[in-house]
Parts: structure tokens; sequence; C-alpha cells
């Protein structure tokens, strides 16, 4: 659901999944990837959660590889002038994420502990504004699990249908218009 209204005046899209279950991993990872495109839509975050983890260890690759380089090699003070220019310019660019790539690894902690602990999660609730009392936009995720399976034995590794039901999610939430000013309320629902 997004906007103002009362919830039932929500429109919900279902998605089904041939699963006998759905297990704790497969809740997580929809989770995650609906929560960081949703961010990412309504402009919270720069890029989705996958890329930003990537930039980030790219940035601390090319840094160590630049100190390395400078200490290694005796070169021209121009060439190393560039390199201290370019260690300075990754830097900033580490610092600049270092913050919101650990505020979101603390929430997959965090959404990984609620969900290993709460036996059997029906529905999540995404509220994004300045306050719950009066949200901006309201995201509610349903799940129908048919046979609870309470614990993994893989822990959160991402299945094939943790990918497919994120995808269909993701999907969902773009058809409806997720992201544009004339986004109707709306709720997901996976069901198998």
């Amino acid at each position: 659901m997004e906007g103002e209204g009362s919830l039932s005046e929500m429109a919900f899209t279902e998605i089904e999944t041939s699963a006998d279950s759905i297990e704790n991993s497969v809740i997580f990872h929809v989770i995650k990837s609906v929560l960081g495109f949703v961010l990412y839509m309504h402009q919270q975050i720069p890029s989705i959660f996958q890329d930003i983890s990537l930039e980030f260890d790219s940035l601390q690759t090319e840094y160590k590889d630049l100190e390395t380089t400078i200490t290694k090699t005796e070169s021209k003070a121009s060439v190393r002038r560039n390199h201290i220019s370019r260690m300075r310019e990754v830097k900033h660019g580490i610092r600049r994420l270092e913050k919101l790539v650990n505020t979101v690894g603390g929430l997959e902690s965090a959404l990984q502990l609620i969900i290993s602990e709460v036996l059997c999660i029906e529905e999540v609730i995404l509220v994004l504004g300045a306050s719950p009392i009066r949200p901006q936009h309201v995201y509610e995720l349903c799940f129908s699990r048919g046979n609870v399976v309470p614990r993994d034995d893989d822990g959160f590794a991402k299945s094939k249908v943790a990918e497919g039901l994120s995808r269909k999610a993701v999907r969902a939430l773009i058809s409806k218009g997720a992201g544009s000013s004339s986004y109707p309320d709306c709720a997901f629902q996976a069901a198998n």
C-alpha cells in the first residue's frame, strides 16, 4: 500500500510460487529485494543494495592497489601526484559509502535475526516518511507459507525460489508504477 487511504482501499497483487512452503531465507531475500528497490525508487539510496556493495568493494580494492603502487615504485613526481590525487578521491568515495554499507549490513543482520527467531512471519510493513503517524509511503508484504518451516538448514543462502520470488515482487512493483507520482495504493502477497 502506498499513499493515503485505509487498509480496506488497498489493491493486492498476489505472487504465487510452486514451492510447498516458503522458507526463512526466501522471506529474507524477498524483503531485502523489495526494500532495496523501494528505497532506490524513492531516492533514499543512490543505487540498489547489490550495486552499493560492489562499488564499495571495488573502491577498497582500488585504494589498496594504488597504495601498493605508490610504495613499490619510484616514479616521476607528476605520476606520484596523480596517484595520490586518485587515492584521495577513492578514499572520499569509501567514506561516503562506508556508513551506508554498514547500515545495510546491520539491517540485514537484524532482519535475519528477526526472521530466524519468529516462527511464522506472515506480514511485513515497510513505512517510508518522516513519521510513522503520517507516512508518505507504506508497503505491505504478506506471506502465506503453507507448511511452516521455522529454520533453514543452509542459513540465508539465496535459492532459485528466493531469486524468482524477489524478481516477481520487484516486477509487480514496477508494473504498479512504484516511484512514480501516480502510484496507486497497493500491497503484495506471496502465496504458495
